[in-house]
């Protein structure tokens, strides 16, 4: 592996100088307001995490689990127990997170998987004695060992769907299994099953030289819970960086790697590169087809493991980007609410200051007349009273406009840059909200078109959330399709509904409009990204709109087609309330 720049290395260093001066080990004390974070785990699946001969967790992922604690100040209580247990109690809620579960496509419908922090190579376990099983294919047919709810049984399930599954609650009893002469193989991964075969003097099994399958290998939550996980993937982060990754991943996963191989192993090896090589020199044409399907099939093991080392590297690159554009996010959050206040103080004079003189203008124009018909013209400031008599009354009231404009972007500022402690649990009807919002702006709608149309759907469920909150969104859709129209005939056409295949009660604001340009879609809810710029768009309404929904567990869909109009889906769950048993 090349070597790391030297500004790299001095950045790490001092990053985790800055770490341990900051959290140092065991005095670490989580956030005010803080709650325990439960982990779970698996009891018997070492290294990666197990209890010891005192009944402690121990491993790879319990130190790995510790380290992250201290570095992001949490407060965590690692519990290990049997898997199948230890599923079922994170979708209870028992427990919040599992710091060890292998990744597959289906149990993402599941659980949201954690950047993976180990490569679990999932083996065949044969016995000794017996013709070995090598390959997917060799297992068809076959009385095939498996822990229950495993990685290995959902694989199974799926892939070989003629082999007889022998379900075990732990993966040392499906090697004792084994060991003992039932049933043709086991499926194990490699580094468990060598630490737990040598614990339990397990001689006579042994693993297939090429794995299997190989797995990313991390943690979990339940659905949905990203701000725990993203603060677990943040502190692995620190912990690469700093390199007590490293320092546990050597202690852990590499003790059985620096181990010498038994001599009879050596032996079997010596055996069978010799039978190959007396076989090649007889000139077989067998061996060397063989020899060339094994090195074709090592080799595209090895293409597959570095291709998903290069993916893992390549997420953790995009998750720092994330980290860094987040930080960034907060910094101008808090830019924003200090600008945002200082402008209104300034601002503030001048809307109540105006108003006053205009009314001076008013008291003081009378004299002012009189001597201009006494006198003839005179100067006033630098120009002739008889243009400025016209000139000042349009000055005051641009100013007083420009002044309310002025508020309006603060107070867009500002909505950006809050942060939202409204009551969300108001059973709400979404009917009644858009109504509301709709009487509203229904002055800008007449003036926008005359083709508006509303249409509420009937026996809609209700949602939980902030009326206040929805209906500024309503609001902000609704002026933002008047705002698109490019002529009075064009219509804007508003429809609530209850969609049964996505359990969502929906809202549609469709307009004929300008429409939007396909590579503008995607930035639509960027803070400060407008097409509106010089008619005083600020970028910002779309934004909070986006914020708002996502507080209220919504999503907001854009479909345009430049010149034909713009089509707004606004997605929120509706609220069930639960029956007593």
């Amino acid at each position: 592996m090349p070597s790391r720049p030297l500004s790299r290395i001095l950045t790490g260093a001092l990053l985790a100088l800055l770490v341990l001066a900051l959290f140092p080990p065991g005095l670490r004390a989580a956030p005010p307001g803080e709650g325990l974070v439960v982990v779970g785990g698996d009891q018997s699946y070492p290294p990666y995490e197990f209890l010891d001969d005192e009944g402690r967790p121990a491993g790879f992922n319990v130190e790995l689990t510790e380290a992250i604690a201290r570095v992001m100040g949490m407060r965590i209580e690692i519990r290990l127990g049997a898997w199948g247990t230890m599923r079922r109690a994170l979708q209870r809620r028992e427990v919040d997170i599992l710091q060890g579960m292998a990744f597959s496509e289906e149990r993402t419908a599941e659980v949201d998987f954690s950047l993976p922090h180990a490569v679990v190579h999932q083996s065949i376990w044969n016995r000794r004695t017996a013709p070995p099983l090598t390959t997917l294919d060799d297992l068809r047919g076959r009385e095939v060992i498996v822990m229950r709810g495993s990685i290995m049984h959902d694989f199974m399930l799926r892939s070989a769907p003629g082999s007889t599954l022998i379900l075990t609650d732990s993966l040392a009893e499906a090697l004792r299994l084994l060991a003992l002469g039932r049933h043709d193989c086991a499926l194990v991964a490699k580094l468990p099953g060598l630490y737990l075969s040598r614990k339990l003097g397990l001689s006579n099994i042994e693993p297939v030289a090429l794995p299997l399958i190989a797995q990313d290998y991390g943690y979990a939550v339940r659905k949905g819970n990203k701000d725990l996980l993203a603060r677990f993937d943040e502190g692995l982060t620190l912990l690469r960086e700093t390199g007590e990754y490293s320092r546990l991943h050597r202690k852990w996963l590499g003790v059985l790697e620096n181990q010498g191989p038994p001599w009879r192993r050596i032996g079997r090896y010596v055996a069978l590169v010799a039978g190959p090589l007396l076989l090649i020199l007889g000139g077989t044409v067998g061996w060397s087809r063989t020899l060339q399907k094994e090195v074709a099939s090592r080799t595209a093991a090895l293409e597959r493991e570095v291709a998903e080392r290069r993916r893992a590297m390549e997420e953790l690159e995009v998750r720092q980007r994330q980290l860094i554009q987040a930080d960034k996010m907060t910094s101008l959050g808090i830019l924003v609410s200090g600008v945002a206040h200082e402008l209104n103080n300034p601002n503030g004079v001048i809307m109540l200051n105006i108003p006053l003189l205009q009314k001076a203008w008013r008291d003081a124009e009378p004299i002012l007349e009189e001597r201009y018909l006494r006198e003839g013209d005179f100067t006033l400031g630098w120009l002739k009273y008889s243009r400025m008599r016209r000139e000042i009354p349009l000055l005051l009231g641009e100013t007083l406009e420009s002044s309310h404009r002025i508020r309006r972007i603060v107070d867009d500022l500002k909505d950006f840059a809050r942060s939202d402690d409204s009551d969300h649990s108001v059973r709400l009807e979404l009917n009644a909200v858009v109504a509301a919002a709709v009487r509203l702006v229904e002055p800008t709608i007449r003036k926008a078109t005359v083709a508006f149309s509303a249409v509420y759907g009937d026996d809609l469920p209700v949602v939980r959330g902030n009326p206040q909150r929805i209906e500024q969104v309503v609001v902000n859709l609704v002026l933002n399709a008047c705002q698109a129209l490019t002529a009075f005939e064009e219509a804007i056409r508003i429809e609530t509904a209850w969609d049964p295949l996505q359990g969502r009660v929906t809202l549609v604001v469709a307009d004929e409009g300008a429409g939007i340009a396909p590579e503008h879609l995607e930035h639509l809810t960027d803070p400060f990204f407008t097409t509106k710029r010089e008619a005083g768009g600020t970028g910002l309404g779309l934004s909070v709109s986006a914020g708002i929904v996502k507080e209220h567990g919504g999503t907001l869909h854009f479909a345009s087609t430049p010149g034909k109009g713009t089509a707004v889906t606004l997605s929120l769950p509706p609220f069930f309330e639960e029956q007593p048993a």
